[in-house]
């Protein structure tokens, strides 16, 4: 008899399987969908404490920077996809090279690896852009600045993400100690938006492509912390121009799986600001607001299935991030939350609660904007708790 304690084999392989590299909680959250697709998902994850690798059976323990581990992992997949852009692009090609099906592939993926390719790219097909330019040296920025005014918002090539890897630095001097760091780095105009859009599509190898409707997101600290599904107070036809501009890009760069495109609207109209070659939290609303979650969306179109429907399931969908707080234990507030609005529904990632960190997330729907907002935002902040309920 096998000991509980022993992590067990997994059984015969009954549908495709998709190998997911990273563990984190888009992995997690991609394992709800497989179960109901019949799909069975295989993790690379750094540990067996990450986040998905806590509940989907067959991970693997190994490096993402480590052809080998690569390799080895993707044995036996018919598709491999990832929870995050760091894989290395010469070894996406490498297990292309070797038969394996990989989505994004790289020369799709490295538009959201390298800020730098992605502007030079988007400006070619014409994509909206704010102005920009590499910069290597603090006169760069000088004449960056003259030229286009200040603040220069000062962006890492690579690696940045939440907020991370920008500086909106309003001087020469602001922008000295950034350059001094030796980070590669490129330099955009700053963008005096009226508001953050997102609009998520997806792509199959085939060709077939749908959007979602765009989604208005709020940002605090460089932190998405809530996503408002259909964006408010947005025009048909501008919607429709911001669902063009997603798909035209995701058919340009070549992309397979589903694209975020973070786009900032402005009085003169739309730029686009990121782009993400994944699930995304702008699109975590689609769990309970769409006909297709974009967790499900991802893995038809990686296996190059029929795409859903992207239609949602409410006039209106709020999706807040849940962050951390001083108090880690948020299940003990599960009881208020619950009581109190039963039709709130709570998605925890299976992370350790530290001030800050984004461990889970809660969606509400409904009707009337206001009501949903603040039933959303109830929820979350009695779970970070505690509060005055």
């Amino acid at each position: 008899m096998n000991s509980p304690n022993v992590p067990q084999t997994p059984g015969p392989v009954v549908g495709p399987v998709v190998g997911v590299v990273g563990a984190g909680q888009l992995a997690r959250m991609m394992q709800q969908a497989a179960i109901a697709l019949g799909v069975e998902l295989r993790v690379l994850a750094n540990s067996r404490d990450e986040s998905a690798a806590r509940v989907i059976v067959d991970t693997r323990i190994g490096d993402y920077r480590d052809l080998g581990d690569l390799s080895d992992f993707a044995k036996g997949c018919d598709a491999v996809t990832f929870d995050h852009e760091h894989v290395p692009t010469a070894h996406i090609r490498a297990l292309v090279d070797d038969g394996l099906s990989v989505h994004p592939g790289a020369e799709a993926l490295v538009h959201a690896q390298d800020k730098a390719v992605m502007r030079e790219r988007l400006t070619e097909i014409g994509a909206p852009c704010p102005a920009w330019a590499r910069v290597s040296e603090l006169s760069d920025v000088e004449a960056f600045g003259e030229e286009h005014g200040w603040p220069v918002v000062l962006k890492a090539v690579r690696g940045g993400y939440d907020g991370r890897g920008v500086w909106v630095c309003a001087s020469a001097d602001e922008a000295r100690e950034v350059v001094d760091s030796g980070v590669p780095l490129l330099a955009e105009a700053f963008v005096p938006f009226e508001r953050e859009l997102a609009v998520l599509v997806a792509r199959s190898p085939h060709g077939q492509g749908v959007s979602y409707p765009v989604v208005e997101t709020v940002q605090k600290d460089g932190i998405c912390v809530e996503v408002i599904a259909p964006a408010p107070g947005l025009a048909a036809e501008d919607a429709a121009a911001a669902q063009r501009v997603a798909l035209r890009i995701a058919q340009q760069l070549g992309v397979t799986g589903l694209l975020a495109v973070e786009m900032f609207a402005t009085t003169s109209g739309l730029v686009v600001n990121e782009l993400a070659m994944r699930p995304h939290n702008s699109g975590h609303w689609t769990i309970e607001g769409a006909r297709t979650s974009q967790f499900e969306q991802h893995l038809r179109a990686v296996l190059d299935l029929p795409l859903g429907s992207p239609s949602p399931t409410a006039p209106v969908v709020v999706m807040v991030n849940l962050l951390g707080g001083p108090d880690p234990d948020v299940f003990a507030r599960y009881e208020h939350v619950m009581a109190n609005d039963p039709g709130i529904k709570i998605h925890f990632y299976g992370k350790d609660v530290r001030p800050g960190r984004k461990i889970g997330h809660v969606t509400a729907l409904g009707t009337d904007l206001d009501e949903v907002r603040a039933r959303a935002w109830h929820a979350a902040d009695c779970l970070r708790g505690p509060i005055d309920v």
